[in-house]
């Protein structure tokens, strides 16, 4: 289109010159003058020509950009008088040798590239296709399904409780569904599908010393069901400082920060940082509020375990209360937080080593206050310096002297990233459970090393142990191994 008008705007001029110049006023030497000088590149080179004059801009487009317009050997242009035919000719003379010079070597591009503006165009048609289908079929604009699926091997030695010998090994499933909505591209809906098949021995309660990070049976010892085990409402507020949160079914630990960067994913009691008893992934029905997430960091939530049953409800202390506070600094590779926790009946420490398999959950009339004191630092750059993490845990009970009592816990653990391959890390922790009062105290260990086959699936073998663990016949110690593999999608 502009190339239309380009080559018709010299015509309509010459079109009414005989108008302006007749026969008398026609000077040929000008005009020849005009058609011989030399193609100006600036329309600075005109000396009559002006930023004021009202098309100043018009010209230094056809000079600048196209080229095509000529001027007097003088260097003037002399746009205040007509033009006549013959100049009309020379103008439009000068814009066709210009736009052959440009056809013709935009003729030898497409020669010279044709096969490869072949494949280009066959590959934005066959994304065209693809993106209509997926509009067509999408679930949805605004959600995004993540999921995550484990598959766990595992033995515990000499594993002997009231009900027998536990020593056979146990090939479990975890799988995780997340439907993550967002509406405003800042805030987000998660509504979380899950099924696994864990046992209670030896690595589904959390009664137990080995009870696995992945092993959150929600569905009971018969397993294999799926079940809502989330489903919350997370947005920020005040300027993006602070995240607000409220859900049906909501955790503790995932409206706080777990002050760690020992990341094994293997025992459960190493990923609460130590402190089982302030960190102890109470879920139910809750609320909470975050500020920071570099800098000081602090927040506060509440979740009722027992909230959606309506003969305890959601504030009555039946209700397996928790109440989590915790403040702390978060620094680029180091951090420190304090964290406390109170509970009421139904509530419990997590990870919990008790006479007879006592599970440490508090009955009526107690109620429970838990304190940690965490913190972590991981170099710069991965090497033989490794990460470092530790942390202490100390819980108090009152009211009923039942199976839950006073105890102590701590934690410290070591992990190295990019172990002979890029983004394989290795680790070590080793730890004290909390223990019942007058009971000896539990030593946990853990050794891992993660492979990761791809960006979406990794092998993590590792090797675990307890000693006297309560929960077993004679108190016994035991070592175990598991080889987790996780797919993510």
């Amino acid at each position: 289109m502009k190339l239309k008008q380009l080559m018709l705007a010299p015509v309509a001029l010459g079109m009414v010159a005989p108008v302006a110049a007749n026969a008398a006023d026609l000077n040929m030497a000008a005009v020849n003058q005009y058609a011989s000088a030399e193609q100006v590149t600036s329309v600075t080179q005109f000396s009559d020509v002006q930023p004021t004059d009202w098309a100043y801009s018009a010209l230094s487009n056809l000079v600048e950009r196209y080229g095509c317009v000529a001027g007097y050997p003088n260097g003037t242009f002399r746009g205040g008088r007509a033009m006549t035919r013959y100049e009309a000719a020379a103008l439009l003379n000068a814009c066709l040798d210009r736009v052959t010079e440009v056809t013709d070597e935009l003729k030898a591009l497409l020669k010279e590239f044709g096969a490869e503006l072949a494949v280009l165009k066959g590959r934005v048609s066959g994304l065209e296709a693809q993106v209509g289908e997926l509009e067509a079929t999408q679930f949805s604009t605004t959600t995004k399904l993540r999921g995550e699926a484990n598959f766990v091997i595992g033995n515990v030695g000499d594993y002997k409780t009231k009900d027998g010998d536990q020593t056979r090994t146990a090939f479990n499933y975890d799988l995780r569904l997340n439907l993550d909505t967002s509406f405003t591209g800042a805030d987000l809906l998660r509504t979380r599908l899950r099924s696994s098949n864990f046992s209670s021995n030896p690595f589904g309660s959390s009664s137990s010393l080995f009870k696995l990070d992945k092993a959150d049976n929600t569905t009971g010892d018969s397993g294999n069901e799926v079940v809502i085990d989330r489903l919350y409402y997370q947005f920020p507020a005040f300027n993006n400082t602070t995240t607000l949160t409220a859900g049906a079914l909501v955790r503790n630990t995932e409206m706080a920060w777990v002050p760690s960067v020992y990341n094994s994913k293997i025992l459960d009691f190493f990923q609460v940082a130590g402190a089982p008893g302030v960190y102890n992934k109470a879920t139910g029905s809750g609320f909470g509020v975050q500020y920071g997430k570099k800098g000081l960091v602090a927040g506060v939530n509440y979740v009722a375990q027992n909230g959606a049953d309506s003969s305890t409800g959601e504030f009555d202390r039946s209700g397996a209360l928790n109440t989590l506070t915790q403040i702390g600094y978060r620094g680029d590779n180091y951090g420190v937080a304090f964290g406390y926790r109170y509970g009421t009946e139904g509530t419990r420490v997590r990870t919990y080593n008790g006479l007879n398999g006592a599970s440490g959950t508090l009955v009526p009339g107690q109620t429970s206050n838990g304190y940690a004191v965490n913190a972590y630092w991981q170099p710069t750059e991965s090497g033989w310096i490794p990460s470092i993490s530790g942390g202490y845990g100390w819980n108090t009970v009152s009211g009923t002297p039942s199976d839950a009592t006073n105890s102590q816990s701590w934690f410290a653990g070591l992990t190295w990233d990019d172990v002979f391959v890029d983004g394989n890390s290795a680790g070590v922790a080793i730890g004290q459970a909390p223990t019942g009062e007058d009971l000896e105290k539990a030593t946990m260990l853990e050794f891992f090393y993660k492979y990761q086959v791809s960006d979406n699936i990794s092998v993590t073998p590792a090797i675990i142990y307890g000693s006297d663990n309560q929960r077993l016949v004679n108190n016994s110690s035991n070592w175990g191994g598991v080889i987790q593999t996780t797919f993510k999608f």
